[in-house]
């Protein structure tokens, strides 16, 4: 069965509980694999089959939760907008109707002369039906939605954080209403009224939401400015003439014109002009790129002072930028291993904070003080109301969302949310050569003859066998020759054996070109040229044997120089306590002469890309979880087996796509980067999840009334209600700390 991700935008998730049955009714749907609700982001991932999707609104609805199927990469920053702004105007209507009531009610504690007046001019009963009026408004009007989704939650035994406010203060309600009107029915002396108290728990919970529904907004940034950068008109020219075209419009093959200053609309390659390209927003490369003809560009970079054209080659969805959005909001989706905790105590928290309830109120009236009764529902309230979960369930997603967000705008793209957690558990980095700690622009450095072969005529017969391979070393023997204007003939019957050799025919000659090994396993000496092909391995130079007919030729020499970036960055990661590893397919003299430049600890040469896979197991048995960094095709199979495969940017779809953790740049400092946002993330979550933890720890036992006996206080349910509110304002602030993780240089933050 065909199974693909659909993210689903869901309403009236208002706390931890809340994501839990949302997600355990996508799970209950027959033919769904696998279901993740983010709270933080107010959505759904669901593997599923296509054919599904009805099912799955239905039963998101049927759970409480009205949902709706996005695209991928769909902006939802106009949703974020809108329920901040409701919640503004909830908590504004709620704080006009309780100022009036706290005022008057707290104030006449305050200020004597005030209660006499109050009290003089209408009476207690008066002054208690005027907070009822308010009170019963607050909860009616702004405060509803607690008791419309708590209350159904509560009756399907699944009670959240809805239930725990529509209780506590429908509890402080209710008493004082019973105090007010049939006050006979309470024991004597115990006629007092909470009606204040009801209402100010309203209207501080409907302000936490309010500001966490803003913080919430601030931790989405990183997707809004992704989207913001692809305009919403391009500049198409039909004839003679440029006219806008509206984006949607666009299809592959179109001329465009990117004027100096604009957005590159979609992505293409230059055909005509020069100018330089801000890149940044995708690779974190701060200088501008020089383009011209031939070169690409892609959607949402930023023109600079000249005029470009452009074919466009993909659009809509197939854009860079689309891709890399929708992947951002896959990674923020992700539910990490460290959360699993949270999960299950959130599961059990709300049931057992209602027990606990319960006890207080039944121990209070046993053997508390008179008047017993007042004693009992103030411990019992504070206890509902301040023990809310949202801050565990906010505490791992928001995080998320904000730590990829952070790593996408420097360059850093998490594929898999989970990279976060296991990059900060690597204990060594492996590393391919070619493309990855070297430029991966080989060059033909030298070349020793055997007797009787010409250099035109060895260039000629290799440079046409590679003439249509991919392979940096191919490339470089076939750029050698048309630099020497050596003329190239078609190759017949090319067959290349990954990471050993490639043979052809031309012209009824069959052609031999690759390593030693290659060469003796079809019978072909090379003790001839053994010493020299020494002499190049030393100087960190790849040696090439060439045959014809069965006969040895020459042996070329080919050196791709080392990025600048690749031995700051090797001593950086040995600062930071972790091992180096490289993995190459060139020979041992090769890689140890560069591993003996670079300060690399471990080597590994002459690998084929299966050979990788069993190196970085090896490497994981002695030190532990490893990471890959490669760029080619052959480097796929390792980035799938290590435990974060880190693609570079200028690196094969295939390895992309194989990668954890892909760099928009081919600049190694990515991976220091990469480090500092997996650190920082997760420092920040157990940050959160100690907080979160530790709030309900320490404050539940306070609320049920633990330090009376010490200091013959009981915490205010207002009180409770304000802390309540604050803490999961505070876990979201924390996270937003994150958006500060500045790109790493070798000697730390830039």
């Amino acid at each position: 069965m065909t199974t693909h991700p659909l993210r689903f935008e869901i309403d009236g998730m208002t706390c931890a509980g809340c994501a839990g049955r949302a997600e355990r009714a996508l799970n209950a749907v027959p033919g769904v694999i696998d279901a993740r609700v983010n709270f933080a982001a107010r959505s759904a991932l669901v593997d599923a089959p296509k054919t599904d999707t009805g099912i799955l609104t239905d039963a998101l609805n049927a759970a409480g939760f009205p949902a709706r199927l996005t695209e991928q990469g769909a902006p939802v920053m106009a949703r974020e907008d809108t329920e901040a702004l409701e919640a503004l105007h909830r908590t504004l209507l709620a704080a006009a109707l309780t100022l009036p009531l706290f005022a008057t009610e707290m104030g006449g504690h305050l200020v004597p002369a005030l209660h006499h007046a109050i009290y003089e001019t209408i009476g207690q009963t008066g002054f208690w039906a005027v907070q009822f009026v308010l009170a019963t408004l607050v909860l009616a009007w702004p405060g509803r939605e607690f008791f419309t989704r708590g209350v159904p939650a509560l009756l399907k035994r699944a009670p959240d954080m809805n239930s725990l406010v529509a209780l506590g203060a429908s509890a402080a309600w209710g008493y004082s209403t019973v105090a007010l009107f049939a006050p006979a029915l309470l024991p004597a002396g115990t006629e007092a009224v909470y009606f204040e108290a009801a209402a100010v728990i309203v209207t501080l919970i409907l302000l936490g939401r309010w500001l966490e529904a803003r913080a919430r907004g601030k931790a989405g940034s990183a997707i809004h400015a992704l989207i913001g950068l692809q305009p919403t008109v391009a500049h198409i020219q039909q004839g003679d003439r440029v006219r806008p075209i509206d984006l949607g419009l666009l299809q592959a093959g179109d001329i465009l014109l990117v004027k100096p200053g604009e957005r590159v609309p979609v992505d293409g390659h230059v055909i005509e002009g020069r100018s330089f390209v801000d890149e940044s927003m995708l690779t974190g490369e701060p200088r501008p790129i020089e383009r011209a003809a031939g070169d690409t560009l892609t959607g949402g970079t930023l023109n600079g002072r000249g005029a470009l054209m452009m074919e466009a080659t993909h659009v809509g969805a197939d854009t860079v930028l689309a891709r890399v959005v929708e992947l951002v909001q896959q990674a923020q989706g992700a539910r990490l291993p460290i959360q699993s905790l949270a999960d299950r105590v959130i599961a059990v928290f709300v049931p057992v904070v209602i027990a606990i309830a319960v006890a207080a109120l039944t121990v209070w009236l046993l053997v508390g003080p008179e008047p017993t009764l007042s004693f009992a529902l103030v411990a019992a309230v504070s206890v509902l109301i301040i023990a809310c979960p949202c801050a565990m369930g906010l505490a791992t997603p928001t995080s998320i969302m904000v730590g990829t967000g952070r790593g996408a705008e420097l360059g850093v793209l998490f594929r898999k949310g989970e990279a976060l957690q296991r990059l900060e558990e690597v204990r060594l980095v492996a590393f391919d050569k070619t493309g990855t700690l070297t430029e991966g622009k080989p060059e033909l450095a030298a070349m020793t003859l055997a007797e009787g072969a010409t250099r035109e005529g060895v260039l000629a017969l290799a440079a046409s066998a590679e003439q249509s391979s991919e392979h940096p070393i191919a490339q470089a023997i076939v750029a050698a020759a048309l630099n020497e204007s050596v003329g190239l003939q078609p190759a017949e019957s090319v067959q290349a054996e990954l990471g050993h050799g490639l043979q052809a025919m031309i012209e009824g000659c069959e052609v031999l070109i690759g390593t030693a090994r290659f060469m003796q396993a079809r019978g072909i000496a090379v003790d001839g040229l053994a010493d020299a092909a020494q002499a190049m391995s030393n100087r960190a130079e790849t040696p090439v044997f060439v045959s014809v007919s069965g006969a040895l030729q020459a042996v070329l020499s080919v050196t791709d120089p080392i990025k600048q970036t690749s031995a700051p960055v090797i001593t950086a990661l040995h600062r930071s306590g972790k091992q180096v590893a490289m993995l190459t397919g060139d020979t041992k003299t090769t890689a140890y002469a560069i591993a003996g430049d670079l300060g690399i600890d471990q080597v590994h040469a002459q690998l084929l890309p299966a050979d990788k896979q069993d190196a970085l197991t090896a490497l994981r048995k002695e030190f532990g979880p490893v990471a890959f960094v490669g760029d080619g095709i052959n480097d796929a199979p390792a980035l799938a087996q290590a435990d974060v495969g880190i693609a570079v940017g200028s690196g094969t779809d295939v390895a992309l796509e194989a990668a954890d953790l892909v760099l928009m740049s081919d600049d190694l400092r990515g991976v220091l980067t990469a480090l500092e946002v997996s650190r920082r993330t997760m420092g920040n979550i157990r940050q959160n999840l100690f907080w979160a933890f530790g709030y309900n720890v320490a404050l539940i036992p306070v609320a049920a009334g633990l330090l009376y006996p010490v200091t013959g206080q009981l915490l205010s349910p207002m009180l409770a209600a304000g802390a309540m509110a604050l803490s999961s304002v505070f876990v979201v602030t924390n996270a937003l700390r994150l958006r500060w993780i500045a790109p790493m240089g070798a000697e730390g933050p830039e």
